[in-house]
């Protein structure tokens, strides 16, 4: 019974996305000889675990990164620009040496392309640094276009 469970997990409930750090345990059953399956056990589970996860008003997370860039001075604006356009919160601004070093966390996903966009931006003065820091709830914005664009478009005859 256990795999038809993890299936529906691994299938995700969320825009397909598996779950994680789940476990259940299903203490309540009655066995009839006319209705009583294996397979209508299954479907019971999974059926009860999306119930339980709409319910349970289930979110989605992403990754946050700890971003350090160093810059000239001049470049310091720009960046900071392009970090909060990023969805970028700026933890600190440290001055050093006719340099400017800026700490902020991102989102993983507004990442991508990143040091195209620094080499531009500060004419290749500047650079980075980012490692994994935590996971955040997806803003709601962003996670209705994720389930949105996950659901299968209707198929034209």
């Amino acid at each position: 019974m256990e795999d038809g469970i993890e299936e529906a997990l691994a299938g995700g409930v969320l825009a397909g996305y598996p779950m994680v750090d789940v476990k259940i345990a299903i203490v309540d059953g009655t066995f009839h000889e006319v209705d009583s399956s294996e397979l209508a056990f299954k479907m019971a589970g999974i059926f009860a675990v999306k119930e339980a996860v709409r319910k349970a008003g289930a979110i989605l997370l992403e990754p946050i990164m700890k971003v350090e860039v160093t810059t000239p001075d001049e470049y310091q604006g720009d960046l900071l620009g392009d970090l909060n356009r990023r969805r970028g919160k700026i933890a600190s601004i440290e001055a050093k040496n006719n340099s400017t070093i800026l700490y902020a966390v991102v989102p993983l996903s507004e990442m991508f392309g990143y040091a195209t966009a620094i080499r531009s931006l500060s004419k290749g003065r500047a650079a980075y640094s980012m490692e994994p820091f935590r996971f955040e709830p997806v803003p709601s914005g962003i996670m209705a276009a994720i389930v949105d664009s996950a659901q299968p478009k209707p198929q034209r005859s």
